[in-house]
């Protein structure tokens, strides 16, 4: 085992469950800032901006700021200039999160539709998180564009996420069905990619060997992490579930009851 120097953290069911802190978690996160160990929130949350989670976070009293904070869609805007510059993007998503998706060409409705030369057919159908506007005809908008040779971005293939009132589908469970339908594969740009922990990792300047990813989902946090060469812990908060953990495709290399075990766990690897 490395010795840890950096460490990657899911938000939605390890700190927070809607955006509520967990117990302990607050605390957990001023030791890791008392003991100076670089950190980075790394979330496929896509309801919020950067900024926006870093304000909600900071009134809850974690001690974090927009720049401590890497999204689904900043990594996925980065997706997009890099492998479709200009390209006319529409996007599908709850939240609206344009601010982060800087750079980026998208089109609405309206210019979908009109064939105008501002707008038209789009070149990219991206979709973001679930929600409200995960309507029958937006999806099947977006069924039509792809079989068309739109090509499709998603930001995760999440099944579903914890709020408090208990789990709810998200993008996964719709992408799944998408893409058999249009007989595609979607890129995705968030977790599990190991494209978003190379990001996490040089915005940290950090490697592989000498950081640790914390997460409640063992596929996309954990085992991907670790496919990534990251040390992987899952938490049993947030949308852990003991049959899920059986059935996964792979063994984490910690487990801990929740963020707020994470300091000790960390002093017992020598971080």
């Amino acid at each position: 085992m490395e010795r840890i120097g950096a460490v990657l953290i899911d938000i939605d069911g390890v700190l927070t469950v809607s955006w509520k802190p967990l117990p302990g978690t607050v605390a957990a996160m001023e030791r890791l800032r008392e003991a100076g160990i670089p950190l980075v929130l790394v979330t496929n949350t896509t309801s919020r901006t950067r900024a926006s989670i870093a304000g909600k976070l900071v009134g809850e009293g974690f001690p974090v700021s927009a720049d401590d904070i890497l999204t689904a869609p900043a990594v996925t805007a980065a997706h997009l200039r890099e492998h479709h510059p200009g390209a006319r993007c529409l996007l599908i998503s709850t939240g609206d999160v344009r601010d982060d998706l800087t750079g980026v060409t998208l089109i609405d409705q309206d210019q979908e539709e009109s064939g105008s030369a501002d707008g038209g057919a789009p070149d990219v159908v991206v979709l973001g998180g679930a929600g409200d506007d995960f309507t029958y005809a937006a999806l099947n908008r977006a069924f039509r564009h792809v079989q068309r040779g739109a090509r499709l971005v998603a930001m995760h293939r999440n099944m579903y996420w914890r709020t408090a009132a208990g789990l709810d589908l998200d993008t996964g469970a719709f992408l799944l069905g998408l893409e058999r339908a249009a007989r595609v594969e979607a890129v995705i740009t968030g977790k599990p990619a190991g494209s978003f922990f190379a990001t996490a990792l040089a915005h940290l300047g950090a490697t592989a060997p000498h950081a640790l990813m914390v997460g409640d989902d063992i596929e996309s946090d954990v085992l991907a992490a670790q496919r990534a060469g990251l040390t992987g812990v899952l938490v049993r908060t947030g949308k852990y579930l003991p049959e899920t953990h059986r059935a996964a495709g792979g063994t984490p290399d910690h487990v801990i009851d929740s963020f707020a075990d994470l300091p000790a766990l960390l002093e017992r690897l020598g971080a």
